[in-house]
């Protein structure tokens, strides 16, 4: 094994091959430049490779892309959950259809994992018309846009992922094109400069997004359909485990079936995940077949209790309680404690913990609630009162 020690200078140096080996910061970070201009760390979890390889972790993973292409939907009939969110579009969608007009153009937000993509191309399906993914930090100067926008064909799906990560400069080259299917494009520099307008074929623009709140607002006024995606009941998630199993030609009955959903978070992504992982169980530990009893077993073996918590979330929480008397405790010093990022636990670990109810964000600090003692089994201490 080959060790790498980080001098001075912020390198990684490899003493054994005499050369450097890898830029340290960026090797941890990779900085983006949001909409508004301002410097911040991709939200999309890369700041820390081992962040993204939680197995209960709802930003994407390497290996999980080949594996979701064979699950995902390629109907709205098809689609599991998101009531509100499917008649919304069905109704778009026939509209759209029954007028021979590109659909209106929509902005899909909420927690990564829950299926913007899928309901993109979807949307593409539905319309019986071609689908063009991208992603916004792919996007770095106008020629790039330019490029995707005047290929695209009529009525054409064109989607953007993380779309609140679209550099300014882009967003208003993107505007004409969006309300006027035109494009403003500046030829020659200084005096001679001319501007030059392209037609641009009626397209229709689907967004995507995990922080709606950093969208400029001339951007999110040119979105005629805004939905948001919320999490999945457990109901839905033991109907989509039950389906990606028998995608997979994996044997599993209810009770299996239910367990994995029960723990999955509300997510589809970390359901499909934790299907994978105790279908390796069975097959390894098991007879195969994915059970209540394997799945348990399987699950316990992968740390992940019945709340869907992975032995981070139980840290964090064991902190608070333990070290701090349940709260409260500043982010600062709950991160140096953890020796983890304060924006990983704050965008991270804390939302799922506070949406099932065991951890309160006051402004005092974070302050564990009477369920995380009643899952530790611990007898919350009695406080002194205050003198002053």
């Amino acid at each position: 094994m080959i060790l790498l020690r980080r001098p001075a200078s912020g390198r990684l140096f490899c003493p054994e091959e005499g050369s450097i080996a890898v830029d340290a910061f960026s090797f941890y970070y990779r900085p983006i430049v949001h909409s508004s201009g301002n410097p911040k760390f991709n939200d999309k979890l890369t700041k820390d490779p081992l962040i993204k390889e939680r197995l209960v972790s709802a930003a994407p993973v390497e290996d999980d892309s080949s594996f979701e292409l064979k699950l995902r939907p390629q109907r709205l009939s098809e689609f599991i959950g998101q009531k509100k969110v499917k008649e919304n579009l069905a109704v778009a969608i026939e509209a759209a259809r029954s007028r021979g007009e590109a659909m209106d153009h929509v902005l899909l937000y909420g927690p990564p994992g829950l299926g913007k993509t899928t309901l993109a191309n979807i949307i593409a399906n539905e319309l019986g018309v071609h689908f063009q993914p991208t992603a916004a930090p792919l996007l770095q100067i106008k020629g790039d846009l330019t490029a995707i926008v005047t290929n695209l064909q009529e009525k054409q799906v064109l989607f953007i992922d993380e779309i609140h990560r679209l550099q300014p400069v882009l967003e208003e080259l993107l505007y004409s094109a969006l309300e006027d299917y035109k494009l403003d494009i500046i030829i020659g520099q200084g005096p001679s400069a001319r501007t030059h307008t392209l037609e641009v074929k009626p397209f229709t623009f689907v967004g995507a997004t995990t922080r709606a709140g950093l969208i400029s607002a001339p951007l999110r006024a040119r979105f005629g359909i805004v939905l948001r995606l919320e999490f999945y009941t457990p109901a839905d998630l033991q109907i989509i485990v039950e389906r990606s199993a028998e995608i997979l030609g994996v044997e599993i009955n209810d009770a299996g079936a239910k367990e994995i959903a029960s723990r999955s978070r509300g997510t589809p992504r970390i359901a499909n995940r934790l299907l994978r992982r105790v279908r390796d169980y069975a097959q390894v530990r098991g007879a195969g077949k994915i059970d209540e009893p394997t799945a348990k077993a399987a699950l316990q073996m992968l740390e992940v209790d019945q709340y869907g918590f992975d032995e981070v979330d139980r840290r964090l929480l064991l902190t608070i309680i333990e070290k701090y008397q349940g709260g409260p405790v500043g982010l600062n010093t709950l991160a140096a404690v953890l020796a983890e990022e304060p924006d990983a636990i704050e965008e991270i670990y804390e939302p799922f913990l506070m949406q099932i109810g065991f951890l309160d964000r006051t402004q005092r600090g974070r302050v564990a609630t009477q369920l995380a003692y009643d899952h530790f089994g611990i007898t919350p201490a009695r406080r002194q009162s205050s003198l002053f």
